[in-house]
């Protein structure tokens, strides 16, 4: 309803006034980087922080412990004049695609410069926002400036609408806090957890959508004749679908344990699969795995991003649809370290091969986390965008 607590406009100083916005857990994995360059770019600046979902509020409070955290207002009139009123920022920062008709003619309106950052258009919602191209060429008319991930994203912002004057490109802020988050000491912590011994081989399939899980089986299955002691952790993108997961097991016969029930006291992993029914575990699980399967991909959502896997030195396997991630799918296969796969067959062959080559899958997975490194920076010349824009309309900084 756009009620901001008091305390965010009364007690937060500093100048200019830098309101960012962030959905959910994603676009605030990328906003955090950008975040903390900002107060290094402009350490006078006081900056504001909202989020739509409970879990993005949750990362973005523990990450951003000195930044005010809120609910963001829905796009109404009423709730966006009264949030922007309180809020009174210089400039509004959204992240990605959160194109907010409302909130971004309000802040126009009132002389508040406005930026999209991170931007990307993925080519499977290009031809949504196509057909509604009038309103769009509208709602982008009204933003100062865009800093999108790569050139096919500018390209298709251009397409709907937006002045070519105004768009950059800046790279992918997510790989920063990336490289930050793959922390030395999480990798034994989840061996500890999992109980796994010695060289015992790990697949993990995360992010598992409807339908994959089958393939996922199958592979598993295929490799555990040669690999006998493997452990499957597999982690639905959903976590209301572990039921289902219980139920297809339970029908081909494989024994499984529930994340949640390792935590009870004196409970080990004896079984030789682990179904993850917790959230926000997934990306330290990425850690242990020696093969492991990004999802989304077998069916046309558009995939997850392999790089929260690469980042720990591991080659990561995803069906056809990466269409939300082809920089990081491109990335990653330049290096020989992504490798697509649509069938069981296919799958189990490239999978078996790595495994009987663990110096050439350490290897690749060193240069795919490489990769990721070499790409720093994309957050600060995002931030850097918001100061110049900022300058340029004669805000103090």
């Amino acid at each position: 309803m756009g009620i901001i607590p008091r305390a965010v406009s009364r007690d937060t100083e500093g100048a200019p006034r830098i309101w960012i916005h962030a959905v959910s857990l994603g676009e605030v994995k990328a906003a955090i980087p950008v975040t903390k360059a900002l107060r290094e770019i402009l350490p006078d600046c006081s900056i504001l922080f909202s989020t739509t979902t409970q879990h993005g509020r949750s990362l973005a409070a523990k990450s951003l412990r000195d930044i005010p955290i809120f609910y963001a207002p829905i796009d109404v009139g009423f709730s966006v004049r009264k949030a922007l009123s309180r809020a009174r920022p210089d400039v509004m920062v959204f992240m990605e695609t959160e194109l907010w008709p409302l909130w971004i003619w309000e802040a126009n309106s009132r002389g508040i410069k406005t930026a999209l950052i991170n931007g990307r258009i993925s080519p499977r919602s290009i031809g949504t926002y196509l057909r509604f191209r009038t309103l769009f060429r509208h709602v982008l008319g009204k933003i100062d400036v865009f800093s999108m991930i790569s050139d096919q994203d500018a390209n298709r912002i251009v397409s709907l609408g937006a002045d070519p004057k105004n768009v950059v490109v800046n790279g992918n802020s997510k790989y920063e806090l990336l490289i930050d988050m793959a922390r030395p000491g999480i990798e034994q912590e989840m061996r500890t957890q999992l109980n796994l011994q010695g060289s015992q081989k790990v697949f993990i399939a995360g992010s598992i959508r409807k339908g994959e899980e089958k393939l996922i089986l199958e592979v598993y299955e295929a490799l555990s004749r040669t690999f006998p002691n493997m452990v499957l952790v597999i982690a639905p993108r959903h976590i209301k679908r572990t039921r289902l997961i219980e139920e297809v097991l339970k029908s081909r016969g494989i024994r499984y344990q529930l994340r949640t029930d390792l935590e009870k006291p004196g409970t080990k992993r004896t079984e030789p699969v682990v179904i993850i029914n917790n959230f926000g575990e997934l990306f330290k699980l990425y850690s242990v795995g020696d093969i492991i399967f990004c999802g989304g991909s077998l069916i046309p959502v558009g995939g997850q991003n392999p790089l929260e896997a690469a980042v720990w030195g591991k080659v990561v396997f995803y069906g056809p649809s990466m269409e939300d991630f082809l920089d990081a799918k491109a990335m990653l296969e330049a290096v020989k370290a992504g490798i697509m796969v649509s069938k069981p067959e296919e799958f189990c062959e490239k999978a078996s091969w790595l495994l009987d080559h663990p110096e050439i899958n350490a290897r690749r997975g060193t240069l795919a986390r490489e990769a990721i490194a070499r790409n720093q920076g994309a957050a600060r010349r995002h931030a850097g965008i918001v100061a110049d824009l900022l300058r340029d309309h004669g805000l103090e900084v």
